[in-house]
């Protein structure tokens, strides 16, 4: 029990202490002021006259066959320019009409149809549902919020689901498998996942009563004379002036090898949009949800889209700067506090672009690119906004945001080098030990054939995909990854009447169990 001497000291205490705030709201200094704008038409000017040289520059450097690009001032499209060739070996060049897939650009184009379909900031935060989608805890199911799945804050897993889309599982399988995924904390923890936010998108659609496509469609893509801009593969894939994507050649040539579906995941990386296109949508951001005097997207529920959710890139040492993603986009502040918004895309497959915008200057630049990801888009962004801001680049961006990438790719690939075996190789047994129907409650069914002469093949996915085998050393074996999400050479291992594979099992869901 407290006495009554505690409890004097403790009303002291209260009243010392609040007499200590008083004081210091009186005495402490006022927030700093605002930041405003700072950059000068001429500034814009000299960066947009140097832009052509740096994108040419950035492509004699890495090779990338076709590059488009649009910047926006102060509502006006300053600059719009297509460079190089839309297929390697053949002479159509790349115009500012020339169709590209976005990747991931496609996710702030998607946070600006939902919150037109808003009319209340709010409603990013109420609980969505989507018929067979699901999450491994009941209690997140039943409060996931479309700003949770936007910021991909949900606590599913990087990019869960992304290897069932690769080995050719529609979206509804995928949804409902995510079920099984294992979770982070709930609104605590940062993980990048396309179906996270496609799941938030379609239940947006259909809660509008109308497909996502449609959505699109008449929100934004309609209203904003987005006339060559889509979210369906097919509008992509029939348009005649239409950038390839390419893939670099070992011999450092570039060809045109894959083609990359995404409906799948359309709304998260299934955008394809011009240049031109993509100035217009840039203008409305600009503007705060207004083009060419129309009100298209209201100005608090887009504006709502630009506010940190959640730390995707905590400060690295005391002197940097905290990334956030918002719903939709990265998040930054610059050293003058003004507001920063970007976001990159990428098919391995072959797409690489970006869009950067600074708000308070009402400036920003769309590249779009039709080679695999090698930093080029990137690096033109960083580049212009440095020459708008210091006259000239301040790092050699190419070199930082390629390593980026490449370190990207390093960081997937298994740790064993299955093309160079032990010294002393355990054979492996009759291949009739190893052939037989596996299965995984997430990846479906796994098939082990064997040819007349023994070689296994190991087939996957719904279609199936087949995958010759290759023995490394004892009961286990490889076979090179296909796909958007590719890691190379990976394993294969057979333990008591299991199957793993060593790229599918991050999240130990890729243990194949012998029916």
């Amino acid at each position: 029990m407290r006495t009554r001497t505690a409890a004097a000291g403790a009303a002291l205490a209260a009243a010392v202490a609040s007499s200590l705030l008083a004081t210091a709201a009186t005495t402490a200094p006022s927030p700093p002021p605002a930041p405003q704008p700072a950059l000068t038409d001429e500034a814009v000017a000299k960066a947009v006259d140097r832009l052509d040289r740096t994108i040419e520059d950035l492509m004699r450097r890495t090779g990338v066959p076709g590059v488009s690009v649009a910047v926006v001032h102060d509502d006006e499209v300053v600059h719009l320019k297509g460079f190089g060739v839309r297929r390697t070996g053949e002479r159509a060049a790349v115009g500012p009409d020339t169709v590209f897939q976005l990747a991931s650009v496609s996710k702030p184009v998607s946070s600006s149809v939902v919150a037109g379909a808003f009319t209340d900031p709010a409603e990013w935060d109420r609980h969505i549902t989507v018929p067979g989608f699901s999450l491994k805890d009941p209690w997140v199911t039943g409060h996931v919020t479309a700003a949770d799945l936007f910021s991909h804050r949900s606590g599913l897993p990087d990019h869960a689901g992304d290897l069932l889309e690769d080995l050719g599982y529609d979206q509804s399988y995928i949804f409902d498998h995510l079920r099984l995924e294992p979770l982070t904390p709930f609104r605590a923890s940062y993980a990048y996942t396309n179906f996270g936010l496609t799941a938030a998108a379609e239940a947006i659609a259909r809660a509008k009563g109308t497909t996502w496509q449609k959505l699109c469609a008449d929100t934004l893509f309609k209203p904003a004379g987005m006339t060559r801009t889509s979210t369906e593969f097919s509008a992509y894939a029939k348009a005649p002036d239409r950038a390839s994507t390419h893939v670099k050649n070992p011999d450092g040539t570039w060809s045109p090898r894959f083609v990359r579906n995404a409906d799948a995941q359309a709304p998260a990386g299934g955008v394809s949009s011009t240049a031109r296109d993509m100035s217009r949508w840039l203008r409305l951001q600009l503007a705060g949800g207004t083009l060419d005097g129309k009100r298209i997207i209201p100005a608090d529920t887009l504006a709502r889209t630009y506010v940190p959710e959640i730390v995707s890139q905590p400060p690295a040492n005391p002197t940097a700067r905290t990334g956030f993603y918002g719903l939709g986009w990265n998040v930054s502040y610059d050293a003058a506090g003004r507001l920063r918004l970007s976001h990159s895309g990428g098919f391995e497959l072959g797409a690489n672009t970006n869009v950067t915008m600074l708000p308070l200057e009402r400036l920003g630049i769309v590249v779009l690119t039709n080679g695999a990801p090698v930093g080029l888009a990137d690096a033109v962004a960083l580049d212009f906004f440095d020459s708008v801001e210091y006259g000239k680049a301040t790092a050699d961006w190419l070199g930082l945001t390629g390593s980026v990438y490449q370190q990207m790719r390093d960081a997937t690939r298994s740790p064993t080098d299955y093309s160079d075996p032990p010294a002393s190789v355990r054979p492996a047994q009759d291949s009739a030990a190893y052939t037989g129907t596996y299965v995984s409650p997430y990846y479906g069914k796994a098939t082990v054939t064997a040819d007349a002469k023994g070689a296994l093949t190991l087939s996957l996915g719904p279609k199936p995909l087949r995958f010759p085998l290759a023995h490394y050393d004892g009961d286990t074996f490889s076979f090179e990854t296909t796909g958007e999400y590719a890691t190379g050479r990976t394993g294969v291992t057979f333990t008591d009447g299991t199957l793993r594979v060593e790229y599918l099992d991050a999240d130990h869901l890729g243990t194949f169990t012998e029916q």
